[in-house]
């Protein structure tokens, strides 16, 4: 993790992406005594207009809060990765959910994860957004998982404790098996990347 890094999480209103954004500062600033700004916008429509959260975690003090160029966006939805995706650094990576993004560019670092579907096989689709929390922080390294757990226990609704910490453990091993099978992805030799370039 650079020592400024910023992560865009954007969707629609009611995919928890605002709070998603708060667990994640949560999780960087207070259990990781990290630096940490956090902010968020939303459409007029609170329930399916668009909805954006970001955070900023830094090594050092934060001189300004917003993301200025996003090492990474969560995009939940096609309208988010189209709105958002100019922003990325042109290093960035793109995650997005599997089931609700259909046109992915291939100039990017992709990892696509059904975050939606998962949660929907959970039984709630609310937990779409922790699913992802969870496979941010494989992927990202912004935060330990510890500390994003603890975060999350303290601040979904009491009696969902045991689901969340479920969709959090998913959303951590699909990240994992991405990860992992993108390591073992047979790899063009030079020449072979010239003969197809």
């Amino acid at each position: 993790m650079a020592a400024r890094y910023e992560i865009r999480l954007a969707g629609s209103g009611g995919q928890g992406l605002i709070l998603a954004g708060i667990i994640l500062a949560e999780a960087a600033g207070i259990y990781d005594g990290k630096f940490v700004c956090q902010t968020q916008s939303y459409g007029p429509a609170a329930r399916g207009g668009a909805s954006q959260a970001e955070v900023v975690v830094s090594t050092a003090e934060i001189d300004y809060p917003k993301a200025i160029r996003p090492d990474v966006l969560l995009a939940m939805n096609q309208k988010s990765l189209d709105t958002y995706l100019g922003d990325l650094k042109p290093a960035g990576l793109l995650v997005v959910d599997a089931g609700l993004v259909r046109e992915i560019p291939d100039h990017h670092r992709v990892i696509a994860i059904p975050f939606t579907q998962m949660a929907r096989d959970l039984g709630k689709i609310m937990v779409a957004n922790i699913v992802a929390l969870g496979a941010l922080a494989v992927i990202t390294g912004a935060v330990t998982l510890p500390s994003l757990e603890a975060a999350v226990l303290g601040r979904v609704p009491q009696g969902t404790e045991e689901l969340n910490r479920r969709a959090l453990a998913l959303g951590v091993a699909a990240a994992r098996q991405q990860l992992q099978e993108a390591e073992t992805e047979p790899r063009l030799s030079q020449a072979e990347d010239e003969d197809l370039g």
